[in-house]
């Protein structure tokens, strides 16, 4: 009977309900049925969760119950870590901004956010901006910048780490600045960097250029400062 029931839920496309069938206690048919199709729902949806952290390309898994907060970070008015965690910048298509000295948490922050926005739904694609940037050059000369470009159509979020660990090209500039204008109010961006914004013109050769990204970025944003040491360098020392 059970292979009947497989092959039963494999035609309605019920991916659980054969192994769950058993498992779910009987109080009467309307609470049988209702409960084992919740549990249906629910582990659809932390698979579909782990699709989406698949094809964001997260390169660690860090996670938010596993992140030190503290008074390094330092809030903007408008948003406290409630209201981050929350995710709602990401239905408002607003941008989230994490400044600072490295090895203070931004990067960690910032695939915490991505991960769990994964697991809420949103499709979020993670990169660190030099790798980006190598990419936009190759699509170009390539002839397929624009089918890359395209790729972005149904993603909710971008994570771009490391803005300004290296300097670029005007070419490789100029396209990340496409980039972004095509994200302009309509998606949300987290961008974590060691600069302050008047120090991108050291990583965006022009200065116009850097200028209208820079007011594109900060436009809907919600800027967070990390000061203080080292995390990575301070457990290094404690431990020598």
């Amino acid at each position: 009977m059970s292979d009947v029931i497989r092959e039963k839920c494999k035609l309605l496309r019920l991916a659980y309900v054969a192994d769950l069938y058993e498992k779910v206690p009987f109080e009467n048919p309307e609470q049988y049925l209702m409960d084992l199709l919740q549990q249906e729902i629910e582990l659809r949806e932390i698979a579909k969760g782990e699709r989406l952290i698949k094809k964001a390309k997260f390169m660690n898994e860090k996670e938010l119950q596993d992140y030190q907060w503290g008074d390094h970070i330092h809030f903007p008015s408008n948003l406290d870590r409630d209201g981050l965690e929350s995710l709602s910048f990401i239905k408002r298509k607003e941008n989230v901004i994490l400044s600072g000295a490295p090895g203070t948490g931004k990067s960690h922050l910032a695939t915490a956010l991505g991960r769990k926005a994964c697991r809420n739904g949103y499709e979020v694609r993670f990169y660190r901006v030099a790798d980006l940037i190598e990419l936009l050059e190759k699509s170009w000369v390539e002839g397929r910048y624009q089918a890359l470009r395209n790729r972005f159509n149904k993603v909710d979020m971008i994570i771009l780490d490391e803005m300004g660990y290296v300097p670029f090209s005007k070419d490789g500039a100029e396209l990340l600045f496409q980039l972004i204008s095509d994200w302009y109010e309509q998606k949300s961006l987290i961008i974590t960097s060691n600069l302050e914004f008047s120090q991108w013109n050291k990583i965006f050769v022009d200065a116009r250029l850097t200028a209208a990204l820079v007011d594109r970025v900060i436009h809907h944003a919600h800027i967070l400062s990390f000061t203080g040491d080292s995390y990575r360098v301070k457990h290094a020392l404690s431990n020598s």
